[in-house]
C-alpha cells in the first residue's frame, strides 16, 4: 500500500494484500467473507488501516511488501478462479509450489483457451492492465479443423455484431487456410469463440501468445517465469490510461 495512504477502502486494501484485484475483492467483501476488528463487513464503502484487523475467511491478511509479477503458460483445462466450485483445476493453483505471496490473474483464458496470463499481488498494477482503457493488446493464434471462411479475417477487423454485442479486432490475418493471427485491445468476454461460432467455425486451438511487450517464447504449458524489471516497465509504458 502506498506510503501516504494510511486509510483505504477495504476492496483496496484485499488488492494490496494480495487476495485478488479490486473488483473482485469487491464480491469477496459483499459475499460477507470479510471481518474488520471482529466484525463482518459488507459495505464497499468501509475504510481501514494497517492497524485494523481484518480477516478474509476467518485468516487475518498483511499488506505484501514484495510485489510479484509471474507470467504463467496457462494449460488447456484449467480455470482462471483462485477456488472452484466444481473442483476443477486452477491456474493459480500451478504457482503455489513455488510462491508464498497469494497471487491472483489479471484478465482470463476460458477452460478451453491456452496461453500466457499474468499473475500478481499488485492491486495498483492489477487495476490498470485490465482497464479498457489500457489498450494493451493481446495477440492470438487460433486453428481450426476446417478452412476459413475467406471473409472472416477482414469481418473481425471491421467489427461484427454478435447477439447485440459489437466485436472488433484491432488485428486479423490468415497464416494459413486453418490458422488466424488475431490481435485484440479490449477483449471482451469470450470474443473470439463468439465471433467464429457466428461464423460457423470450429475452434481446435485458442492460444494466447503475447500481452503487450511480453511474449510466450519458450514457455511450455505449464511452466511459468518472474516478468523481467524491463518487461515491466515496458508493459507499463504501453498503457494509455
Amino acid at each position: 500500500m502506498p506510503a501516504d495512504s494510511n486509510v483505504v477502502r477495504l476492496q483496496a486494501f484485499l488488492a494490496h494484500c494480495g487476495v485478488a484485484s479490486r473488483r473482485a475483492s469487491e464480491k469477496i467483501i459483499t459475499d460477507g467473507r470479510v471481518q474488520v476488528n471482529g466484525t463482518v463487513v459488507t459495505e464497499l464503502g468501509t475504510k481501514v488501516s494497517q492497524d485494523d484487523v481484518v480477516l478474509v475467511d476467518g485468516k487475518q491478511i498483511f499488506v505484501e511488501e514484495h510485489k510479484r509479477y509471474v507470467l504463467l503458460n496457462k494449460p488447456v483445462g484449467y480455470v482462471c478462479t483462485q477456488s472452484d466450485e466444481k473442483g476443477r483445476q486452477t491456474a493459480a493453483g500451478l504457482l503455489k509450489r513455488a510462491y508464498s505471496e497469494r497471487l491472483y490473474n489479471v484478465g482470463r483464458l476460458d477452460m478451453f483457451s491456452c496461453g500466457i496470463i499474468l499473475f500478481t499481488n499488485d492491486g495498483d498494477f492489477a487495476k490498470r492492465l485490465s482497464h479498457p482503457s489500457a489498450e494493451v493488446e493481446k495477440e492470438y493464434i487460433v486453428t481450426s479443423p476446417m478452412p476459413f471462411p475467406r471473409e472472416l479475417a477482414e469481418n473481425f477487423k471491421k467489427g461484427v455484431r454478435v447477439d447485440g454485442v459489437f466485436y472488433k479486432a484491432k488485428d486479423a490475418e490468415e497464416m494459413t487456410p486453418r490458422k488466424m493471427r488475431i490481435v485484440l485491445v479490449e477483449g471482451k468476454n469470450r470474443e473470439i469463440r463468439r465471433v467464429f461460432s457466428d461464423a460457423g467455425v470450429a475452434i481446435k486451438m485458442l492460444k494466447r501468445v503475447r500481452i503487450g511487450n511480453i511474449l510466450i517464447g519458450g514457455l511450455k504449458p505449464g511452466e511459468f517465469r518472474d516478468v523481467t524489471e524491463d518487461e515491466l516497465d515496458g508493459l507499463l509504458s504501453l498503457c494509455k490510461n
